[in-house]
């Protein structure tokens, strides 16, 4: 096989990204505005990573700061004239301060660590933020004080907190202990569930917000007057809930059902809060919300049309069978590079649409793909040159696909979805057919179920997660649209490979995967998982290459008997098809 020269391809290659027009943003009234902060005057929120502030109607809205890395958590000073927000000016995230007309950014903190901002002291003159760099652990989050002019910060007494306010006079702390398990569980209900405490500075006491039995997340506690206001999906969605300090009652106040109430802040008289991508202000005082409209026309350099290039934005490949072509997944488009001499192709050339995970027909001939062109993920099959028409297949599934792994004789397409379920598609009839799915669930976008096909294309070999967090091997014969065991479970196997030849199967396999190979394992202890190479004989007259060996004086035959032997089982196992299986005591074939 030619070998292709990636060095040259990556430094000469150049592909031209993005469009004369800004797909999908709206510039009278647009999307994705997020953590806002409201003071008297302005509102200000984070838009493409960067800060924002606009007038408290949404009017003329500009940009603050155009830094390359991050900007997060704005908060305004209890004056209105600074802005406190976590940045990455210099890499790593750190506390800023900016006048609300502009200017330069002041780095207020140091540390190593993320420090993350929440808020001001009452008097304006500290901003409050969120740390780890006193928590050897790194499990919690403490809270620290900076002045605004620069200099030491100071760590406060609440031994751990993720948000947190100040009461108006500062004789409270409203905080949750913990940060956001609900980010990876919905509706998370364990034990680290978010609550609000009112904590007291004068005698340490602390109140907590009432919750519903079986527990809620009540998170980003906005302190006004002698109401707490406070995000909960307690009743199902996130909304805007308020707490009565003298009643100690609490109070829905908005009923959004379609998507949740995100990062809500307020001031002295209003809470701003995002939801559905829109910035929203709840007016206490009347109890009624309004949603903003702020439209903005930003030369975002992430869409402007420009040329890219780079090994990074390479994330999967394939090879021609011949070697002649290597394919690429390049930065959402599918493109081919020859291996010594010729041109690259690009054969999708379609910046609006996220094409990945390109496949190449055993036959040379086609491309395999998936596209979300149609505004769904779809399985594409086009001409390897890209001159012809594209092929495209309506997937069943739970919405992002990976892996597409062709039969070798071409007239089948193995993938899988984020779902964990594997699945089989016929290229002439579109039919899509599931064939399995694992038990439970494992980190990742996706699961590389599929193993191998066989040389005849009747059967793919898989793996499965099963009950106890082992992968079982199994056999899919395509015929009878039915799987079979390998493994018995007892050991964590994976990669099956099918022989050449259709004599045997190949895979690895541990028996010492049991205490590392559950992936939420709270254990401290350094236990190393070790692996090995397993063979299956898969027909029964097939003697494995690792069978034990004995010499033995063998006794003489008759010569009739030799005859009649000639013409029986190994007679006829030499015209039949590779794919035959011997399922009667197959687990018992296996060596390593």
């Amino acid at each position: 096989m030619k070998k292709i020269n990636l060095t040259l391809a990556l430094l000469f290659f150049f592909i031209l990204t993005g469009s004369s027009f800004v797909y999908g943003i709206d510039t009278k009234d647009t999307r994705m505005l997020s953590q806002p902060a409201i003071s008297a005057d302005h509102i200000a929120f984070i838009y493409a990573e960067d800060l924002w502030v606009a007038n408290p109607d949404g009017s003329q809205p500009r940009r603050l700061t155009v830094d390359e890395g991050i900007e997060s958590y704005p908060v305004f000073s209890p004056d209105g004239k600074w802005i406190a927000f976590s940045a990455q000016y210099d890499g790593n995230t750190d506390v800023f301060i900016i006048p609300v007309e502009g200017g330069i950014p002041k780095r207020l903190t140091w540390h190593p660590g993320v420090d993350l901002v929440r808020g001001f002291t009452p008097d304006g003159k500290s901003v409050l933020f969120a740390s780890q760099r006193a928590e050897f652990t790194s499990r919690y989050f403490q809270l620290f004080t900076v002045p605004i002019t620069g200099g030491s910060a100071t760590q406060l007494e609440i031994p751990n907190a993720y948000w947190a306010t100040y009461s108006p006079d500062g004789k409270y702390m409203a905080y949750t202990p913990y940060n956001d398990a609900f980010r990876q569980w919905k509706h998370y209900r364990g034990g680290q569930f978010s609550s609000i405490w009112l904590f007291s500075f004068a005698d340490k006491s602390i109140v907590k917000i009432p919750q519903p039995d079986g527990g809620c997340n009540d998170v980003q506690p906005a302190w006004m007057g002698n109401t707490v206001y406070f995000r909960s999906d307690r009743n199902g969605e996130f909304n805007l809930f308020s707490y009565d300090i003298a009643s100690k009652q609490v109070k829905q106040l908005t009923e959004f059902k379609d998507f949740p109430v995100l990062n809500s802040s307020g001031d002295k008289n209003r809470i701003v809060f995002e939801q559905a991508g829109y910035l929203h202000i709840f007016d206490p005082a009347t109890s009624s919300e309004k949603k903003l409209t702020i439209g903005i026309a930003a030369d975002l350099l992430e869409l402007r049309a420009r040329f890219a290039k780079g090994s990074r934005y390479i994330r999967s490949a394939d090879i021609s069978p011949s070697g002649a072509r290597a394919v690429f997944d390049f930065r959402g488009d599918i493109v081919t590079v020859p291996a010594e001499k010729g041109d690259y192709r690009n054969i999708t050339n379609t910046t609006s649409a996220h094409e990945k995970f390109p496949a190449w027909s055993p036959d040379g001939k086609s491309i395999a793909y998936f596209s979300d062109a149609s505004g769904e993920y779809q399985l594409n099959i086009k001409p390897q040159d890209g001159i012809g028409e594209v092929r495209s297949f309506k997937l069943t599934g739970t919405g992002f696909y990976a892996n597409p792994k062709w039969s070798p004789d071409g007239k089948k397409i193995v993938y899988v979805d984020n779902g964990r379920d594997i699945f089989l598609l016929d290229v002439a009839t579109g039919d899509i057919k599931k064939i399995d799915a694992d038990e439970l669930y494992v980190p990742g976008p996706f699961r590389d179920i599929f193993g191998d096909w066989s040389a005849d294309s009747k059967w793919i070999a898989y793996t499965k997660v099963t009950a106890t967090q082992f992968k079982k091997v199994l056999l899919y014969s395509v015929d009878e649209q039915k799987s079979y065991a390998i493994t018995d479970g007892l050991s964590d196997a994976s990669e099956p490979t099918f022989s050449r030849n259709g004599k045997y199967l190949y895979f690895f396999a541990s028996t010492d995967a049991g205490p590392v190979i559950n992936w939420f394992d709270q254990s401290n202890d350094d236990i190393r998982k070790t692996n090995s190479i397993y063979l299956v004989t898969l027909q029964s007259p097939t003697v494995s290459p690792l069978a034990k060996e004995s010499d033995e004086e063998a006794a003489k035959k008759d010569e009739e008997k030799e005859d009649k032997k000639a013409e029986g089982p190994s007679a006829l196992k030499k015209g039949s098809s590779s794919s035959r299986i011997d399922w009667d005591g197959i687990q018992k074939f296996g060596e390593s």
